[in-house]
């Protein structure tokens, strides 16, 4: 049971004045309690379990990280405050939850139609100005980026041939409020707001002809392709950031190596995020070629770039909402046309 904000709060002062003993501070050993977006047991959380077990044995075990599901201490949209807090010492969460507080977390978080592999996305966050925007928007609430990971791109599930974005114009699909409604509509599509249980029902009564739903392996799981047998693989919208984030006092306490293992280790988690889940994905289009019914179609990247175009017309809207949201629209823009993405 989720224990009451102010309840942990007190709690963790407590135990923050108890840490300030000479003896554990000269000790040089840490103690990092990091609660994920992800529930115990699916694949993303194994994941994240086996770099705390790395990071043990990377530091020599001056740093233990303590891997704690969903919800486990605070609810996931309250970890930003409850890092601040000291209720957890990180999370490795989706920075969109924290829109609400700042649209610029909304925007960096997932730039609909921006990435067309992991790669692109960690290449903005390491080399293209990326982590320093986290660091200048999360180090006022207190937080300390030190990089990010994603569960990769997700695929586009669709009844109909689809080729390229003249083929989106009058498309019914579901997707979800927000951003992408806004892009999808801005390329022509006719976007309604479907929840995620009635997709399958939804295209099977041909409601709807397409939906954005999520990766390729889940959606074949849950029989969307025995439905929609012309899936978009890879996918071109959506894909979010998990950022891996800490107390920034605790952080600033860690001697240098300590902050490079961190840093180094997380880097490994997301190549290890990106291989394992990407394995599982293709294992599934392998079995979809195999067994027949199902055409995979996958955009050139010519006509990614288009659908990036129309998208960026969108980033623009939010842009306008926040000066920092402004600072990342600007940042990605440039970062996009450098590489010739738009």
């Amino acid at each position: 049971m989720t224990l009451s904000f102010k309840t942990l709060a007190g709690t963790a002062l407590a135990a923050s004045l108890m840490m300030t003993s000479p003896l554990i501070a000269n000790a040089q050993e840490f103690t990092l309690k990091v609660q994920s977006s992800d529930a115990a047991g699916v694949p993303n959380f194994v994941i994240e379990q086996e770099w705390a077990a790395r990071v043990g044995k990377m530091s020599g075990g001056r740093i233990a990280v303590e891997m704690l599901p969903v919800n486990s201490v605070v609810e996931h949209a309250e970890t930003q405050d409850a890092i601040a807090a000291g209720i957890i010492d990180g999370h490795i969460t989706d920075t969109s939850y924290f829109t609400g507080k700042d649209p610029a977390f909304g925007l960096i978080a997932n730039p609909v139609g921006a990435w067309s592999a992991p790669s692109e996305m960690l290449r903005f966050v390491e080399y293209g100005g990326g982590k320093e925007l986290m660091n200048e928007m999360l180090e006022p609430y207190g937080l300390h980026f030190i990089g990010a990971v994603t569960p990769g791109l997700e695929a586009f599930v669709s009844s109909k041939p689809l080729d390229g974005v003249a083929d989106l114009k009058g498309l019914k699909m579901r997707a979800p409020e927000g951003m992408v409604q806004e892009v999808f509509a801005a390329a022509g599509a006719s976007p309604v707001n479907i929840p995620q249980s009635e997709v399958f029902t939804s295209l099977d009564k041909k409601v709807i002809d397409a939906a954005d739903a999520t990766v390729f392996s889940t959606n074949q799981a849950m029989g969307l392709h025995d439905v929609a047998k012309h899936p978009v693989y890879p996918g071109f919208h959506s894909m979010p950031m998990l950022e891996v984030s800490v107390n920034k006092e605790k952080w600033d306490s860690m001697p240098e190596d300590l902050q490079t293992i961190l840093e180094v280790s997380v880097r490994d988690l997301a190549r290890d995020m990106d291989a394992q889940l990407a394995m599982k994905d293709m294992e599934a289009v392998a079995k979809a070629r195999a067994e027949g019914g199902v055409t995979i179609h996958n955009w050139s990247a010519e006509e990614r770039n288009k659908f990036r175009k129309i998208a960026t017309s969108q980033w623009e809207k939010v842009a306008g909402r926040s000066e920092n949201a402004q600072k990342v629209y600007d940042t990605l823009v440039k970062y996009l046309t450098a590489q010739g993405m738009i």
